[in-house]
């Protein structure tokens, strides 16, 4: 029987191969940082997640020997059977403090949370409203609940507030959001989604992966920097972003909605609790956070520049201020070409395409980190330049 599925796939992949869609994984060769081996080749890491340097800092690497020395590799357990250490609750109770939120429950990633958030909280008499261009954990988590769905347009509130008007009856309506789109890097208007679901008396989610260590004053998130951190019901978000690049995520919010996930949501019921190497560094990622704001004031420094000098060499840019920085280039093959010309000028960033982003909105999605120099980041805009040069001739 598998021979007509192989022959199908074979033919999908030729397909993908054919239309510039393929994704080729490259081989790091080292650990993540600023500066990678891909290949071979020390080059700079322009595609990474690892917004504030951590993913290698010492601090992090020796909180999780330090862990792993005292509290063992793993926990070989779901957390309510005997997988629960000292350990993972004052990660929690950190991360309440850290976010301003009443408690919060650990996941083995964010994807996790997400997936057994809606299916505990909502049943067939509630509706849950969610923007276009949310993350596909969150779609993905909103399927496997049992309540009606709504989409509104990206960041659209007149949009929104008419979908909350015609589901007027629903028992309970919760809008869901990424607090930071990742593939545009525009932030959702958590102030105007507050002042609607509060009109409205609906209840509000926020995805926070891309924001949470570094976007507000403090680094504390999309609710820090709108000024609604008491008025976003839950919140949540990843360890395998900004606060170390390892993995892990998190559910926080309400203490009953916590409380009623860890009776109740399937993915923290059966899933092995987080490795406690992990749980360490994310609580030393926490008090790094905490005891400085050189990490934040460096990323930002370098968003400024690379967004400065890339408009100056008249390169497309989405706007913002998020250290995502969309450079679009419109055809698949062709960001696919410009991302294999800027490796080759020791630049690594990936071409993001079809079905990632819609068709003709190809780009090259580049992320600042804490770790660059401005230097490195002048180097990079520089070897944008001259693949732009290589590929108009």
């Amino acid at each position: 029987m598998y021979g007509a599925m192989r022959d199908d796939l074979r033919a999908g992949l030729a397909e993908i191969r054919e239309a510039g869609l393929y994704k080729a994984e490259r081989v790091l060769g080292g650990p993540q940082a600023a500066q990678v081996s891909v290949t071979g080749e020390s080059v700079l890491n322009f595609c990474a997640n690892n917004y504030l340097g951590l993913a290698d800092h010492p601090v992090l690497v020796n909180a999780a020997h330090e862990a792993l020395d005292r509290w063992g590799f793993g926990m070989a357990s779901v957390r309510f059977i005997c997988g629960t250490q000292e350990l993972h609750k004052r990660l929690e109770g950190r991360l309440s403090q850290f976010l301003g939120t009443e408690d919060t429950i650990l996941y083995s990633s964010c994807f996790d949370a997400n997936g057994g958030l809606f299916e505990t909280l909502l049943g067939e008499q509630d509706v849950v409203i969610s923007d276009e261009l949310n993350h596909a954990s969150i779609i993905d988590g909103i399927r496997l609940c049992k309540a009606k769905r709504a989409r509104y347009r990206n960041r659209d509130m007149a949009d929104l507030e008419r979908i909350l008007q015609e589901n007027a009856d629903a028992r309970y309506r919760l809008i869901a959001t990424d607090g930071v789109f990742s593939m545009d890097g525009y932030l959702a208007p958590l102030d105007e989604i507050c002042a609607l679901a509060e009109r409205h008396d609906a209840l509000v989610m926020v995805d926070d992966s891309h924001a949470v260590g570094f976007t507000g004053p403090t680094g504390r998130g999309t609710p820090e920097l709108f000024g609604v951190t008491d008025k976003v019901d839950v919140v949540t978000g990843t360890l395998g972003k900004a606060l170390g690049g390892a993995s892990g995520g998190y559910v926080s919010g309400r203490a009953e909605i916590v409380e009623m996930l860890r009776q109740r949501s399937r993915p923290y019921l059966f899933s092995n609790s987080l490795a406690p190497s992990i749980t360490g560094a994310a609580l030393a990622a926490l008090d790094l956070l905490s005891s400085s704001g050189d990490l934040l004031d460096r990323l930002r420094a370098n968003t400024e520049l690379f967004r400065r000098r890339m408009t100056e060499e008249g390169f497309d840019l989405l706007p913002g201020e998020h250290p995502i920085i969309p450079v679009m280039i419109g055809d698949a093959a062709k960001a696919g070409r410009m991302a294999d010309l800027l490796l080759e000028q020791g630049i690594y960033v990936i071409g993001f395409s079809y079905p990632v982003v819609p068709h003709g909105k190809a780009r090259i999605r580049t992320q600042m980190s804490a770790a660059h120099s401005l230097e490195d980041v002048n180097r990079a805009v520089d070897a944008f330049v001259v693949a732009r040069s290589k590929m108009d001739g």
